[in-house]
This record gives structure tokens, C-alpha cells and sequence, in this order.
């Protein structure tokens, strides 16, 4: 089938965004009166459960921290200042985006794709994302943005893809998935799409054997990207052409 379209994760796969994410959360933890703090090693465990408010409840029901019933009982009020925090660090700066993703989003736009987004992040989460690394226009270049508590099931059940093709009106063999993490990976394939992954800074211990191609980053004309395993070996930059090539 012909290519039609291109299905982005957020955190992780357009930008490194987890630290960000861990700083908000330790912030608003203490603004909260909570004696929390999750180090890089607690953050990388707990990344295996999906959804902010899902890997809080998690953390309180299995690692049993000091006021941990205080904390659920705060847990919409917490999970909304943590976001308010994050769009503060984010607008502050400092956050860019991985190599090749501006490069990719644009030529695809030229080309005539339709681009959409499906993360476990909320709306506002990714909004703010947009608009620190593409200005204004940031949230236009995307013709869906399916976010947050959109749907069911968060990944690697497949809701949140089959949400986003829906609504890009194209079918799973015409699409394509960029994720970085093996629950995005195997939420997009249960949707029936094919994947292409950036593995980051807190995924780079995961198996990525079902992806259709594994790239370090999408690359870039003077910074290549390098070929991991699947299809492209012989490419230094993940390009539309291969795309195609990939979907065809």
C-alpha cells in the first residue's frame, strides 16, 4: 500500500523528555509536602508502567512510600500540577528536539503526508512539547494529536494507535509508527502498523526485535543516524523515500 501517513510517540521519540518529566515530578512531590524522590534508577523502573497517574499508584501500591494514601487521595490535583510544572521547565528551555524529527516532520508535510501523534501523555503535555520546539506553528503540523485518557487502555494495548489512524482517516498498512519504547513498539503492532524506533536515553536496555527498522536517531544531513537493525541498513537518515520503501 502507499504510504499516507506518519504516527509519532511523544516522550522519548521527539524529544528526550523523561529528565524533564523526573524534575517536575520531584518538584511537585515537594510542593506536596510528599518526602519523594525518584533517582534515575527508581524512574527507569517505574517508566515500565504506562501513564503518570497509572505509575504513582503503582509506586504507592508496591514501593509503599511515607504518605502514600495521602498522595491518591491528592492524585488529580498532583498529576496537574506535575503538568503545569513540566510546560514551566519545558517553555523555560533547554529541551530540543532528537535529530531528524523537525527534519522528517517537514519534508513529510511537503511530501503530502498526513501526520499524526499517540502518546500516553496528556494533550497539554504534548501541546507545550510543540510549541518550545516548532513555535507556533508546532501543533498545526500534526492533523491529530490522540493524548493522555483518549482511550481505554493505555499502551502497549493498542487503543491509542487505532484512536490516531481513525482519526487520520488511513488504513494500518498505509501508516507508519515511530516509538521508542518496546510498549509503544507492541501497541502499535497489535494495531497492525509497522515501526520504526529510536530507542532513548532510559529504553536503550529493550527489545526492539519486532520493529521493521532500528535507528539511534532519524539523522540528520551532518549528524547520520546509525542503523541498529531491521530495514536501512545502507541509509544514514530516516527519509520519506525510505518510508515508502519500508510501507511498499
Amino acid at each position: 500500500m502507499a504510504l499516507k501517513a506518519l504516527i509519532f510517540d511523544v516522550d522519548g521519540t521527539l524529544a528526550e523528555t523523561e529528565e524533564t518529566h523526573r524534575l517536575a515530578l520531584n518538584e511537585t512531590f515537594a510542593a506536596f509536602g510528599l518526602p519523594w524522590v525518584w533517582d534515575q534508577a527508581t524512574y527507569r523502573r517505574l517508566l515500565n508502567v504506562m501513564g503518570g497517574k497509572e505509575r504513582i499508584r503503582h509506586y504507592v501500591a508496591f514501593d509503599h512510600p511515607p504518605m502514600g494514601d495521602a498522595a491518591l487521595a491528592a492524585l488529580p490535583a498532583l498529576h496537574a500540577a506535575k503538568n503545569a510544572r513540566y510546560a514551566a521547565l519545558i517553555a523555560a528551555g533547554g529541551i530540543t528536539l532528537r535529530p531528524g524529527v523537525e527534519r522528517l516532520i517537514r519534508e513529510s508535510r511537503s511530501a503530502g503526508l498526513k501526520l499524526g501523534i499517540a502518546t500516553t501523555t496528556s494533550v497539554s503535555n504534548v501541546e507545550a512539547l510543540l510549541a518550545a520546539t516548532l513555535g507556533s506553528e508546532g501543533r498545526g503540523l500534526f492533523d491529530c494529536v490522540a493524548a493522555g485518557d483518549q482511550v481505554g487502555q493505555k499502551k502497549p494495548a493498542p487503543d491509542i494507535f487505532n484512536l490516531a489512524l481513525r482519526e487520520l482517516g488511513v488504513e494500518p498498512d498505509e501508516a507508519i509508527a515511530f516509538e521508542d519504547t518496546v510498549y509503544g513498539l507492541k501497541a502499535a503492532t497489535a494495531a497492525g502498523l509497522r515501526s520504526v524506533v529510536t530507542p532513548s536515553f532510559y529504553t536503550d536496555d529493550q527489545d526492539f526485535s519486532g520493529a521493521a527498522a532500528v535507528f539511534d536517531t532519524l539523522g540528520e544531513p551532518d549528524l547520520p543516524a546509525r542503523h541498529i537493525s531491521g530495514a536501512g541498513a545502507d541509509d544514514s537518515m530516516v527519509t520519506v523515500a525510505m518510508l515508502r520503501s519500508l510501507a511498499a
